[in-house]
């Protein structure tokens, strides 16, 4: 008897759930509006990645600040956000990385309320000019990278001639090793350089890989208007 009357109640509560969300949004509900412009952070709680199926996979994650209407906080700190891959483009030649493109749906309101959301993702070195995440953006952009690893190998090795020798002569010693430590990091570095300029012409790309607990900042393109209790 008791399982029969605990198992009345469930379905009860389960139908009204269901009701909650399924009932139509009332045009005369109290709203308040986030505005087209307004930038949120949002943490990732699921890893994306341009490798291994993700074109259409689901995603979530969280905003980690409070968003506010007149001093009114209408979508808190820890609200759902989902979204989908809607595109994956393959890397290839010439050092063009894979592209991940993302869509967010919605976010889910205090009141249950899935809001639909329209949002681009902004303050990233690696975006394409319509918004998509890479690695590279061809070949003149891998360059620059490897010119950046050719400084620091030079740097690197100039570093170490100055540091590594303790000079009881008081500093002349470091008159040899420092030019020397120098010319071995510019000759270096300067063979990366060369290595990579046919290196980069033949060679794919990179995938792309957002990891789990990584923070987007998107932007809000089209303005969300949040019923409140």
């Amino acid at each position: 008897m008791k399982l029969k009357i605990f198992s009345i109640i469930l379905s009860l509560l389960i139908f009204a759930q269901t009701a909650v969300f399924a009932a139509p949004f009332n045009a005369k509900a109290k709203t308040k509006r986030i505005p087209a412009g307004t930038q949120f952070s949002i943490q990732l709680m699921t890893p994306l990645s341009t490798t291994g199926g993700y074109d259409g996979k689901e995603f979530t994650g969280i905003l980690l600040t409070d968003q506010t209407a007149d001093s009114d906080v209408i979508l808190p700190m820890g609200s759902l956000v989902r979204g989908t891959v809607s595109r994956v483009v393959p890397a290839r030649r010439l050092s063009k990385g894979a592209i991940l493109y993302l869509d967010f749906d919605h976010v889910v309101a205090p009141n249950g309320r899935q809001l639909p959301l329209s949002m681009s993702v902004v303050g990233r070195s690696d975006l394409t000019y319509d918004g998509g995440i890479t690695t590279t953006r061809g070949y003149t952009d891998a360059m620059k990278q490897s010119w950046q690893t050719t400084k620091k190998i030079t740097k690197t090795a100039t570093d170490w001639g100055n540091d590594t020798f303790e000079d009881p002569a008081g500093g002349y010693f470091r008159i040899i090793t420092l030019p020397l430590s120098a010319l071995g990091g510019a000759i270096g570095g300067g063979g990366y350089y060369i290595y990579a300029l046919a290196a980069n012409a033949i060679k794919k790309g990179k995938d792309v890989m957002v990891p789990n607990g990584e923070v987007l900042n998107v932007i809000l393109t089209q303005p969300v208007d949040v019923p409140v209790i």
